[in-house]
């Protein structure tokens, strides 16, 4: 008799569920801030440009099946520079970084493209780049409006053997509550 008794009752658990979730509010997307929304990037210049490398820096092509690697010159060099800025938004309730914001590591990568959109290589080729950062304005910001503008040079040889590229730069920070983001930058280099 029990168990007639908990079938029955199961049909009306299931819909007291359904319409007790369907009273809960969802969660708007358009109300979560991202790092973009708090975090201004400038390139400068915009496109970047590029020339022939004359310092003699290379990069090793790893041949394997006992054949001696390849030493070659890198193609491409460019200097670009990134300016970072936290905006009011970064105080926001959502946000509330607590300052000061330290910046702890600055990444490049590089890839052939076309147009600014990136055409990846193929028949197992890749992309091959060494950077350098030269200056930084600041490691830390110390408040709204606080900016930090990052200096890049960039060698890179590229499958294409053109110049065009695109290179992202992706800047690590950690706020003084140990809370960590990161803010991915597009740079394009212009034919």
């Amino acid at each position: 008799m029990r168990k007639v008794a908990t079938i029955l009752w199961l049909p009306f658990l299931f819909a007291a569920a359904l319409s007790f979730s369907a009273c809960q509010s969802a969660t708007s997307t358009e109300e979560t801030l991202k790092v973009d929304d708090f975090v201004d990037a400038t390139v400068t210049p915009s496109p970047a440009s590029a020339s022939e490398c004359t310092d003699g820096k290379t990069y090793r092509v790893v041949r394997g099946n006992n054949q001696p690697d390849d030493i070659l010159l890198f193609d491409w060099c460019s200097t670009f520079a990134v300016t970072l800025t936290l905006n009011k938004n970064a105080t926001d309730k959502d946000v509330n970084l607590s300052f000061p914001v330290e910046i702890t590591s600055a990444t490049v990568k590089v890839e052939q493209a076309s147009g600014g959109i990136v055409s990846p290589p193929t028949g197992g080729d890749t992309e091959h780049y060494d950077s350098v950062l030269l200056s930084s304005t600041a490691s830390s910001i110390t408040a709204v409006g606080g900016a930090s503008t990052l200096s890049f040079f960039v060698w890179y040889d590229l499958p294409s053997l053109r110049k065009e590229a695109r290179i992202t730069v992706t800047v690590n920070f950690k706020d003084d509550d140990d809370v960590t983001f990161a803010k991915t930058v597009r740079v394009n280099i212009a034919p």
